[in-house]
């Protein structure tokens, strides 16, 4: 395998500096301990890269990492710094990507500042960081670019390099479409734009996914399968990744330095139930939150006076934005003003700590807590409650959790509260407290079961191995589309072929779809197209449609062509009249007609469409969700309707029809194919009842499928547009002259 090249903001190293010597130290944070701990347990793995590179912007100039060259070779990567204007940075990071995308994403709109110089900023710093890859990325580097600083990088480098193989993953919560709509238009869809640039996109949650998606059809207007987006000729994988830790590292007992730290938490409060919390200085961490409950607490329970202590550990971050100072006062503050109210000579209710923490402190308060207070407003992910549950060889203690975090979603057995409510995070404090020890051990099991499962190991094989996957279904895709090559072989068959059979869907295919099914008139190109296919006398085209006889008859009845309505309902050979293709079954329209005006009043921008033998109900103008899931009901409600009789429903590109059972187009063109006998047959079609056709014509016809869905057909071209340009290649219409009557 190739090189890994990882992006983040950050190196994943800091520079200490004393006096005139530097010391390089790994950076605190999940990320760099994750992928650090992948490598060290994964050195012969499925994933074992020639080389590994980490991309990233510096807090220390490059000639004190120059001066620290030589240590360099101990780290696990190849450092690559990206160095980055100090104005230009701080408008990039504490401007938009900290004042703009974090508050709005962590849902604290209020906070967001929306500066153009700001985006201007996080637009450039982007910019440097694709220059800096593209320096150094080769055809088979895996790029795997991590979190929010850097959502238009995907995107910039797909535009130099598009056969790049590209993953990003977001490590922070991706918000509600009525959310990220907030953000001034232009920013939303780069943003969006940015991150489609990636073949494979991470979240930690199945709520993020789906936000995503739903951001992705609300701004780009593109559909999806499932967690598929079909983007720019590309098939863009969506999926959740939760991040998991490096379950035995924490779970290790026998460490001197954590055994002796043990020791001294146990003496210092003796007799005593430890909680214990520990986060980064953020408002979305709830910190106030959680003093306030546990404020609430001391004074419903005050049995508990002098029998607890709670550590708060808070962990420096941002010192540097104004408003992260002020809060820091506002903390201190109320950790004063508890601890004056609760505390008495001997006894103070909370011990707060503003500094960062040794891994053997960390892992010692771990092993030793009663309780884990973790309860954030808001969090991506949050490693410090699977830190906690690891660490308990014992199977002893209890978490408590905020039922905001990514988290929550995998660790259910936790006792889950709402952040904000005082008194239930109260009330959870004593529960946790006088929680039996073999329930408490019931619960630990069950989530370290899972963390176990699904640790650091497996969290980054998962993304690669998808990343892996993903590309194969892009070659699949490639190898279906049409190129020039198989265009080729198709004219050159089209050619030497002495009678030829043309099949053409009419909607999505012929023409674009429109926002009423009346709009969409064939065009004067189209008009013209159809006209010098016709000309040629080998030719026998069919316009294989869900239109009604009366539309088509209207709009492309003057034209030397066969013309099938209602998809093979009714068939108009070339120069005679209808002939309809089934018994008219009377009165089933009375039955299904009331249900889908029903569904019509329930979705806003649907409507009904009658035709001779079908009803049909569209849902094109719909919001998707709203569309999809109404029509879920509809196809449901009808399916039971219909049970036992003659009728069928049919599930088509955004409408929902029913018509008689035992018509479809692939019978239709079968039939088509015997009367015509041709020895040259093309068939394209966009819905999925032009993948009757092309299942029963496999073999017989070159078949192509308007869109990159999964499809029978034999080739896919992406876009409607691209129809007729494809068709004047195939039948040349440069020499053929245009004649206007039947012959």
């Amino acid at each position: 395998m190739g090189r890994l090249i990882l992006v983040s903001n950050r190196l994943p190293i800091t520079i200490e500096k004393s006096g005139t010597e530097g010391r390089l130290r790994q950076s605190s944070g999940g990320l760099v301990s994750a992928i650090k701990s992948y490598f060290e347990k994964n050195k012969e793995g499925q994933h074992s890269f020639e080389k590994k590179i980490w991309i990233g912007s510096v807090d220390f100039s490059l000639q004190d990492l120059e001066a620290v060259r030589d240590q360099l070779s101990e780290q696990e990567f190849e450092i690559e710094p990206v160095d980055i204007d100090a104005k230009l940075y701080s408008n990039y990071y504490n401007g938009f990507s900290n004042s703009t995308i974090w508050p709005l994403f962590h849902y604290f709109p209020s906070l967001v500042e929306s500066q153009i110089e700001y985006f201007d900023a996080y637009k450039k710093v982007n910019e440097q960081f694709a220059e800096k890859i593209l320096s150094l990325l080769k055809d088979d580097d895996v790029l795997w670019i991590h979190d929010y600083q850097l959502m238009l990088l995907p995107e910039l480098i797909r535009q130099q390099k598009p056969g790049a193989t590209i993953g990003f993953f977001l490590h922070i919560p991706f918000p509600s479409y009525e959310l990220f709509r907030l953000l001034p238009a232009d920013w939303r869809s780069q943003l969006i734009a940015g991150m489609l640039g990636a073949d494979l996109i991470g979240f930690h949650t199945h709520e993020y996914v789906q936000y995503f998606i739903r951001s992705v059809k609300m701004i780009i207007k593109i559909d999806n399968q499932f967690n598929t987006l079909h983007y720019r000729n590309r098939l863009v994988k969506v999926d959740l990744f939760p991040i998991g830790v490096d379950f035995e590292k924490y779970y290790s007992a026998g460490d001197e330095a954590v055994d002796e730290q043990i020791t001294q938490i146990k003496n210092t409060f003796a007799e005593k139930k430890i909680i214990f919390s520990v986060d980064r200085q953020d408002y979305t961490k709830g910190l106030m939150d959680r003093l306030y409950g546990y404020d609430q607490f001391l004074q419903d329970y005050p049995g508990w006076k002098e029998k607890v202590v709670f550590i708060q550990n808070v962990i420096p971050s941002r010192d540097n934005i104004p408003t992260y100072g002020e809060r820091k006062r506002m903390l201190e503050e109320l950790v004063g003003t508890i601890n004056g109210k609760h505390s008495s000579i001997q006894w103070q209710p909370i011990i707060y700590r503003y500094n960062h923490l040794e891994f053997d402190q960390l892992k010692a308060l771990y092993k030793t807590a009663d309780v884990a207070l973790i309860t954030p407003l808001r969090d991506g992910m949050n490693l410090v409650a699977k830190e906690f549950v690891a660490s308990r060889n014992d199977s002893q203690g209890v978490l408590i959790l905020s039922e905001l975090t990514g988290a929550a979603s995998e660790l259910s057995e936790a006792i889950l509260v709402n952040p904000l409510d005082r008194r239930e995070v109260g009330d959870a404090i004593n529960r946790a407290l006088t929680m039996p020890v073999t329930e408490q051990q019931d619960r630990m099991k069950m989530m370290q079961k899972r963390l176990k499962e699904y640790d650091v190991v497996r969290w980054m094989s998962d993304f690669l191995d998808q990343l892996q996957g993903v590309k194969k279904d892009q070659e699949k895709l490639r190898l279906k589309l049409l190129d020039e090559k198989i265009i080729s072989t198709i004219v050159q068959s089209y050619d030497s072929a002495q009678k030829r059979l043309l099949l053409l869907d009419y909607d999505g295919t012929l023409s674009a779809f429109t926002r009423v099914p009346s709009e969409a008139r064939p065009s004067k190109e189209l008009l013209l197209q159809l006209k010098k296919m016709c000309a040629e006398n080998r030719n026998e085209v069919v316009v294989i449609s869900g239109r009604d006889e009366k539309t088509l008859e209207n709009w492309l009845g003057d034209l030397c062509i066969s013309l099938v309505a209602e998809h093979g309902a009714s068939i108009r050979l070339k120069g005679k009249q209808w002939e309809k293709q089934f018994n008219v079954q009377p009165g089933w329209k009375d039955r299904i007609r009331p249900i889908m005006q029903l569904f019509v009043s329930r979705c806003a921008g649907s409507l009904v469409e009658e035709k001779e033998n079908t009803l049909a109900w569209h849902y094109r103008n719909t919001a998707p969700e709203l569309g999809f899931t109404r029509s879920r009901e509809l196809a449901n409600t009808l399916s039971q309707l219909i049970s036992n009789t003659s009728l069928q429903v049919i599930d088509g590109n955004k409408v929902l029809e029913v018509r008689q059972a035992g018509i479809d187009k692939g019978t239709t063109a079968m039939r088509l194919v015997n009367h015509f006998s041709p020895d040259f047959v093309f068939c394209i079609g966009d819905d999925a009842t032009d993948e009757d056709m092309f299942n029963i014509l496999k073999g017989k016809a070159f078949t192509v499928k308007i869109g990159t869905g999964a499809t029978a057909a034999d080739y896919t071209v992406v876009k409607q547009s691209e129809v007729l340009p494809l068709l004047s290649k195939i039948i040349n219409v440069k020499n053929i002259k245009e004649e206007n009557a039947c012959t």
